[in-house]
């Protein structure tokens, strides 16, 4: 097996690709499995066991098995399976599912997401606006959303193959409501608007986590001040549209700052918020800095309502796309008491 700069390469996204190795794509250029390259010095998981509020069901049955072979039959990547999401089995089980974009290697390597990092070098795959329409035709959705990989590797970031998606998506089914969540485009305001006015309904792009911890926690070409003036200004340039945002909790961050960046999202125009527990994905990735109670989440989801957020959906397992069409309900996405053990 060769190496490149101490680690190892595999001939393809195999099984035999472990967490931190380097392969090589199927399109030909190399990427790394899970993000981030393995280390000695990482930091060991958060002692104990995970709280009772944080199992979800093992993925299975039939729906689930649907919605699988439908995407790989397409050739679609989901971020559902990419970021190893807790919620995966019950999304796909109700026939939904998050498509990811252009691809399933990231130009960029934040430290808490586990997409695999690499230079796509400006391949995309030219069938995926038709394949994605015509899987949310076969799927029935009314509702879908659209994320993507970043991809610097492109002059516009990706935002035309993204526009291209959504208007396929409408225009081969009108009744089908669509959210994007968006890469930065590197804060070039011009390709934010490509994507805008493409006929979508919702434009999400997630701050992640509060100023402070922006960076370790993302790339260092993403940013706090950025993400925040790419949503302002997608409010400015489309006011009908409505914006959403999401934060990942657990990772240091103290109320105090949550409360601000709560405030300098709203500043931003931002219409919905997400609240949800950071989860390591693997040993190479940030360490967990506490578990925070679904009693928590509720308090949080009620200074956002408070601070005149559309809605707030807040939950231990809550990530940005959970029940998206659900969110005008201004009921948790129907997360109850007893419910909080859901997405």
């Amino acid at each position: 097996m060769s190496q490149f700069k101490g680690i190892p390469i595999v001939p393809t996204a195999s099984p035999q690709a472990r967490s931190g190795d380097k392969y090589r794509t199927a399109q030909g250029f190399s990427a790394i499995k899970d993000g981030i390259k393995a280390s000695a010095n990482a930091e060991p998981i958060v002692p104990g066991r995970k709280p009772q509020w944080l199992r979800a069901p093992l993925p299975a049955g039939a729906g689930f098995d649907a919605v699988k072979s439908l995407v790989k039959e397409h050739r679609l990547a989901t971020v559902c399976e990419e970021a190893r999401c807790p919620n995966i089995g019950e999304c796909w089980n109700a026939g939904t599912a998050t498509l990811m974009l252009m691809g399933e290697v990231c130009t960029r390597a934040c430290r808490f997401c586990s997409v695999d990092t690499g230079n796509p070098r400006g391949w995309l795959d030219q069938e995926e606006p038709r394949n994605s329409a015509h899987t949310v035709n076969v799927l029935g959705l009314k509702y879908v959303v659209l994320t993507s990989v970043n991809r610097d590797d492109l002059d516009d970031g990706g935002a035309a193959h993204f526009a291209a998606c959504v208007r396929e998506i409408k225009q081969a089914n009108p009744g089908t409501a669509v959210e994007a969540l968006t890469p930065d485009f590197q804060g070039n305001l011009t390709d934010v608007e490509t994507v805008v006015a493409s006929g979508l309904d919702v434009f999400a792009q997630n701050v992640e986590t509060v100023r402070r911890l922006t960076h370790p926690v993302r790339d260092p070409r993403a940013g706090y001040e950025q993400t925040l003036k790419v949503l302002a200004h997608a409010k400015v340039f489309a006011p009908r549209v409505l914006t959403k945002t999401s934060l990942m909790l657990g990772l240091g961050e103290t109320e105090a700052e949550l409360n601000q960046a709560m405030d300098d999202i709203r500043a931003a125009g931002v219409d919905i918020l997400t609240l949800g527990q950071y989860l390591r994905p693997t040993l190479n990735h940030l360490a967990i800095e506490r578990w925070v109670t679904p009693e928590e989440f509720e308090r949080y989801r009620s200074w956002a309502l408070a601070k005149g957020f559309l809605e707030c959906v807040s939950g231990p397992l809550v990530r940005s796309s959970y029940r998206a069409e659900r969110a005008l309900e201004r009921n948790n996405a129907g997360l109850s008491a007893g419910q909080r053990t859901h997405k």
